[in-house]
């Protein structure tokens, strides 16, 4: 080899090694910028014009059919904005007619009715009204239950022996205890609704001189928990025969485990509230596992063969369900990339939101409407912007750096795309498995609160009470009264008897009762 020839060789060697570095350099800046947002930025992963429903917020989407002009504004990059009512009423709401009203006349003096020009009487010619919310403290009372014994007192005389008869013991959910369905309902609703961890339940409980402590409350809750059981067994059953499911799982402290990290898997099925449109059975299942394995979801979902929306984690691969995946963690992905981009650019990830925004827009038209509906719609307008996505992926893998935000998000929604493009094959599938990611978040909420379990049969009673409370709000009941009506009709029963009347779609039971 020549002297140029080295030099030539040298040369190359370093131009490669130069841009190695400077990759490296701009993974490391992307990663340190991210960082910097996630930690000094705002959280809201909402978009200026991110459809409300994505979020769960409180707007609604007028549910309008997709015309020749809404096709457009579905696949057209100059039309940006979905039919969202951003009218906004004022005014207070008026308050319930069913509760009670107190009314209280607050009347001008006698001396005061006489018109002050000619003396005259003054004539009621109508009045003002106005209404007030008063709080009224809960009251405690005691049960006091008198048992009347009865005996024969001629055998006595007689010295026979006789049974003395006694009414039975009424049927409670913790016998021997002086919980009532309705305390433990209501300790259970302020924990696993309201996040109101039991040290701070005690405290209510001392200003109002109850001594209840931490312990025996905790108790309680294990103990309703196994009460409830069979229910939720018996959802469970329900749950693995629908056609869709999602599940997610996030971790959680359970102190007995020593160092080992414990996670809360959730299953769904249905939506969040009653869908006359919609077959599925609205349940919610939590399950505590020792551990994020495999071997969880596969142990939960064995025998299902129906439709699971998950995240990208690879556990869920070992189910014998068909996946489908979440274009929420998608936009994410982009999203990310866009933070990290020169600031005031634009660049490859702006298009991809934009893209994805389309295809949101498209899901907002589709509420309300029937699962065959929506297949049909999902063919004539997603599948085109899928296509059209796929074409833009497939050239952005070749054209952007790979250990890059951009590049590591094109290259997850490539080996999600698969699972990402079922949703159109099933007019029941959602675009994302935000219906999964909303059921666990009152158990982040309320994780923030109590920060841990004190043992795995605490995590677990956990899981069975969450699982009520949260299958009874999908359901459009009052998850306190549902739990009490639970507690005061199972210890009814014998062992493995009839539940179906007890599940939440039989029960009726309003929202406010």
């Amino acid at each position: 080899m020549t002297d140029t020839q080295k030099i030539l060789e040298e040369n190359k060697n370093l131009k490669e090694k130069i841009l190695r570095l400077q990759q490296e350099n701009d993974f490391f800046r992307e990663k340190f910028k991210l960082a910097q947002h996630k930690q000094f930025g705002v959280s809201s992963e909402k978009s200026p014009d991110q459809l409300d429903w994505l979020f769960n917020e409180a707007e609604t989407i007028e549910d309008v059919a997709l015309t020749e002009k809404e096709t457009t504004l579905a696949t057209d990059d100059t039309e940006a904005t979905a039919q969202v009512s951003t009218k906004k009423k004022t005014g207070r709401k008026p308050l319930p007619k069913d509760l009670p009203r107190e009314t209280r006349i607050i009347d001008v003096a006698e001396a005061d009715k006489v018109c002050p020009c000619c003396k005259g009487n003054l004539r009621r010619i109508g009045e003002e009204k106005s209404e007030q919310l008063e709080y009224i403290p809960a009251n405690l009372k005691v049960i006091e239950t008198l048992r009347p014994k009865y005996a024969c007192r001629e055998c006595e005389k007689n010295n026979a022996t006789t049974p003395i008869i006694i009414a039975p013991v009424p049927a409670s959910p913790i016998p021997k205890s002086m919980a009532t369905p309705s305390l433990l309902a209501h300790i259970i609703g302020n924990k696993y609704q309201f996040a109101l961890p039991l040290y701070r339940q005690e405290m209510v409980f001392k200003q109002l001189n109850i001594d209840l402590n931490r312990k025996t409350l905790s108790n309680w809750m294990i103990r309703s928990a196994a009460v409830l059981e069979p229910l939720v067994l018996r959802l469970k059953t329900q749950q693995l025969t629908q056609q869709v499911l999602h599940a997610d799982e996030t971790p959680v402290v359970v102190i007995a485990d020593d160092n080992q990290k414990s996670y809360m898997w959730v299953y769904c099925s249905g939506g969040d509230s009653p869908d006359p449109n919609s077959a599925l059975k609205n349940i919610v299942i939590y399950d505590y596992q020792p551990s994020r394995a495999a071997a969880c979801p596969k142990e939960y979902l064995k025998g299902y063969a129906g439709y699971l929306q998950v995240d990208g984690y690879a556990a869920y691969e070992s189910t014998g369900a068909r996946l489908v995946g979440c274009m929420a963690h998608v936009r994410r992905k982009f999203v990310e990339a866009q933070k990290v981009q020169v600031k005031g650019k634009v660049g490859r990830a702006d298009w991809a939101v934009a893209h994805i925004q389309k295809l949101y827009r498209v899901e907002a038209q589709l509420a309300g409407k029937t699962a065959e509906e929506k297949y049909t719609l999902r063919q004539q307008y997603t599948v085109p912007l899928l296509n059209e996505f796929k074409i833009w992926l497939d050239k952005s893998a070749q054209q952007v750096a790979p250990k890059t935000a951009l590049g590591m998000a094109v290259a997850y929604t490539l080996r999600q795309w698969e699972k990402l493009t079922t949703y159109t094959q099933h007019g029941q599938l959602s675009i994302d498995n935000n219906r999964a990611e909303r059921a666990i978040k009152p158990f982040v909420i309320g994780r923030k609160n109590w920060l841990f379990s004190n043992t795995a049969s605490g995590a677990k009673a956990s899981a069975i009470l969450y699982s009520v409370i949260e299958t009874a709000k999908a359901n459009g009941l009052n998850p306190v009264k549902y739990v009490e009506h639970l507690l005061t009709e199972i210890p009814k029963r014998d062992s493995g008897d009839y539940l179906e009347n007890l599940m939440p779609w039989m029960v009726k039971l309003g929202v406010h009762d």
